[in-house]
């Protein structure tokens, strides 16, 4: 794991650099980025301000002083392109061809039928709705807010019990891969917000996923934590990084108490553990 660093004290720096550049003449759509270019990763991208970005073809959100985001998600491996046009209609491309990781399959054999068929149809229709719920939470565009440029913190203290990309083969049959990290933890213990953003989504009792919030933190990105105790944040509320946003709990579909926190940049599941410092020794 790399540790995401804060960029938000280089922005300043990189606008006033652009806004010198147009002031020659010579404005060029020059693209950077922070981050790990591997499956599962978030990069920070940095371009001319007022630029249009695109990523794989697609337009993407781009702040004022030219912040944007790009994901991989857990299987990708294809090249992406990424274009910055320049207000004068300069353009920069970089091609990103993410690095392949290994990940955890744990195949399981012998298992009775009804451990591994799906659950009856109003269950299933029920994971349907709440699915469609958390889609419409994550469909919101903040194209200037870019909470996430201040880095991020582990939302609570804990043994790390599960990690991203993870796999069950149950009775030859591949499960959904774990999105998330899992911090296990007793229940109670406080659950905060790893940056700052706006609470989205709040719900009592999910499914699979049981005391459920999410966070946006800007440009279609947004945190969710799952099987909380409670929630002590409501939807609309805005969080700053650090402030409590619910408590540890085993409600959904858990074997004990444990917080799974995960991410989404547009369609992309990413891995929150690129994004923070190795859990400390003491926790």
């Amino acid at each position: 794991m790399r540790r995401w660093t804060s960029i938000r004290s280089i922005l300043t720096g990189i606008a006033m650099t652009a806004g010198l550049l147009l002031s020659a003449g010579t404005a060029r759509a020059e693209l950077h980025f922070d981050g790990e270019v591997i499956q599962g990763g978030l990069l920070i991208g940095h371009s001319t301000p007022g630029s249009r970005i695109t990523v794989a073809g697609e337009a993407v959100s781009v702040s004022d002083d030219g912040v944007f985001l790009v994901g991989f998600g857990r299987n990708d491996h294809d090249p992406v392109e990424v274009v910055a046009t320049a207000p004068d209609g300069n353009v920069e491309r970089t091609t990103l061809t993410p690095r392949t990781r290994e990940y955890k399959i744990q195949r399981i054999d012998g298992l009775p039928p009804g451990k591994v068929t799906p659950p009856n149809q109003a269950v299933i229709k029920r994971i349907r709705s709440e699915s469609a719920q958390i889609r419409a939470a994550r469909d919101r565009d903040d194209a200037s807010r870019t909470d996430f440029a201040n880095g991020f913190i582990w939302p609570a203290k804990g043994r790390i019990s599960g990690v991203y990309g993870s796999q069950r083969v149950l009775n030859g049959k591949p499960r959904q891969p774990h999105y998330g990290v899992d911090v296990a933890a007793p229940v109670g213990t406080a659950v905060v917000a790893p940056a700052g953003g706006i609470v989205t989504f709040a719900h009592p009792d999910m499914y699979y996923s049981g005391v459920t919030v999410l966070i946006d933190h800007g440009q279609h990105l947004s945190s969710a934590f799952l099987h909380m105790s409670r929630a002590t944040v409501k939807v609309g509320q805005r969080v700053e990084q650090g402030d409590k946003i619910g408590e540890i709990g085993a409600t959904g579909r858990v074997t004990g108490p444990h917080l799974d926190w995960r991410m989404n940049w547009r369609n992309k599941r990413v891995d929150v553990a690129l994004l923070v410092p190795p859990m400390d020794a003491e926790q």
